[in-house]
């Protein structure tokens, strides 16, 4: 047996370099828990702000709020237009979102991916008074002819009951702009985690003979799954809560069940159009709708947060 040669490096102890000393590690950690005590605390004092100034909404007379028909008559179409308008901006642009998520990480080449992705990720980048600028005077205009065709063709659908409205703006075209808005957000998450699919598991699906979207239906898919329900959640959030995009394209009115006709509205846009002007009981009702929002908001993201966690258990256990 012959001996070791004396250069050979040493393997590198606990307490080898700075980088791994327990002082450091300490103060990480504590900058972590006192970052993560900040966003608790800013969070629980915007609730107990919007409590404090909404209270007065509780138990006033009917006649008191706007339209005369008290607090829910009021809220109730707010929150149906919110909910609307996000719910089509996530039918479209999460199979969109997706799809190209997967041609950048999967079939493009990569000459093409590569500037494919720096596009996407500079649509995030471009502020929401943007696309509210452009959806109320490029895309609503265009989009009369059609909402012309819904209304004689598809008419007999409540959604799409004419007369369609002259200018466009309607909640759907508002929810378009959402859909274009949020489409960079489900992206670019969606195509990190395609990236981090393991490549053995890949490899070893193409290597048993399956075709390339075999391939990613069999290995992509599962190991993405809890990936992209939190990017359509990210998303789902920023169509809730968007307001100037909204506001600019909506031209406002009572609640609507026809999509292109003039009516609906969200409560981020009802609060932006009328905040300004505000004073006394009015400020309390705006900021009761608020609390609403943020309710919402609230509990999408905890439900989010559960399917989340309950897929990756899931993934987890057949791993």
């Amino acid at each position: 047996m012959g001996e070791e040669p004396e250069d050979r490096p040493a393997a590198p102890g606990p307490s080898a370099g700075p980088a791994g000393s327990p002082k450091q590690d300490a103060t990480f950690s504590g900058l972590a828990l006192a970052a993560s005590l900040v966003i608790l605390v800013v969070l629980a004092g915007v609730a107990l702000f919007l409590c404090l100034q909404a209270w007065p909404v509780v138990g006033a007379p009917a006649d008191e709020f706007y339209g005369g028909e008290g607090f829910l008559s009021y809220i109730w179409p707010l929150v149906a237009g919110t909910l609307i308008a996000a719910a089509i901006a996530l039918v479209i642009a999460t199979p969109i979102g997706v799809g190209v998520a997967l041609y950048i990480s999967h079939y493009a080449p990569r000459r093409l991916a590569k500037p494919v992705g720096y596009v996407i990720d500079l649509l995030a980048a471009i502020p929401s008074i943007i696309f509210g600028a452009w959806g109320a005077s490029v895309l609503a205009p265009r989009v009369v002819p059609l909402y012309d065709w819904l209304a004689q063709y598809l008419g007999f659908l409540p959604i799409f009951a004419g007369p369609a409205s002259a200018t466009g703006k309607t909640i759907l075209t508002a929810s378009v702009v959402l859909g274009i808005m949020i489409l960079p957000i489900i992206t670019s998450m969606s195509r990190e985690i395609f990236q981090q699919t393991p490549v053995l598991q890949q490899e070893a699906a193409l290597g048993l003979g399956a075709t390339r979207w075999e391939m990613v239906r069999m290995t992509v898919f599962p190991f993405a799954r809890a990936g992209i329900i939190s990017s359509v959640m990210l998303g789902l959030g920023r169509a809730l809560g968007e307001t100037m995009a909204v506001t600019l394209v909506l031209s406002g009115g009572p609640f609507n069940p026809s999509l292109i006709q003039s009516g609906n509205q969200t409560v981020a846009s009802e609060i932006a159009l009328n905040f300004p002007e505000a004073y006394g009981f009015r400020m309390n009702e705006l900021i009761a709708a608020g609390l609403v929002l943020f309710l919402i908001t609230l509990v999408v993201n905890m439900l989010a947060r559960l399917i989340v966690n309950r897929y990756k258990e899931f993934s987890g256990a057949n791993s």
